[in-house]
Formats: C-alpha cells, structure tokens, sequence
C-alpha cells in the first residue's frame, strides 16, 4: 500500500535529459529553434543537450538554418518565454527522438 504524500510537495518531477539520441546525460543547455518552413518566425521549439552535446546538437541545427539561440538551462527556466516556445521538462523531439511535439 502507497502512503499518502504528507509533504505536500507532491512527486519530483525528473531532471531535463540530452535530447541526444540514447544520452540520458543531464541536460545543461537549451537550444531554441525554428523551420521557417514550418513556424512562424518568433516560434521557438527546444533541444535540450548535455555539455558534451551541445556542439553536435548545435551544428545539426546550425547548417539547416534552424538555430535561433542557445541559453543555459537554468538561465532558461528563469526567463520568460511567452514567445510561443515550450517550457523545458523534458525532451523535445531531439535527433531519433521521434520527432518534434
């Protein structure tokens, strides 16, 4: 039998991972991005990647001119981003992810 959260903190939701395919690093860096020919130009949509998948994650978006900005994880989840991109919690259809949300 499961005994009731008395804390009222409720469940800690899981830490942010690499959108790497199969990383389950911890993520540290947000990169927002955009197709122009799918979204309107301020949508944003996110990556999320470690330290050691930044630059890969990076250039991957970079060459296909979908690379809008790259932010620090914490300086991301204090900002305000009413701009249409997503609140970070989670992956967001990174490479062999399954695709974008």
């Amino acid at each position: 039998m499961n005994s009731p959260d008395t804390t009222g903190s409720g469940p800690v939701p899981p830490a942010p991972v690499c959108s790497a395919k199969g990383c389950r690093a911890d993520a540290v860096w947000v990169l927002a991005w955009n197709n122009p020919k799918l979204h309107t130009p301020e949508r944003r949509k996110t990556w999320l990647a470690c330290a050691d998948h930044r630059e890969h994650l990076s250039q991957f978006l970079g060459v296909r001119g979908f690379l809008k900005d790259v932010v620090a994880l914490a300086d991301w989840e204090q900002g305000d981003h009413t701009d249409g991109t997503r609140h970070v919690g989670g992956r967001d259809g990174g490479p062999g992810n399954g695709g974008a949300r």
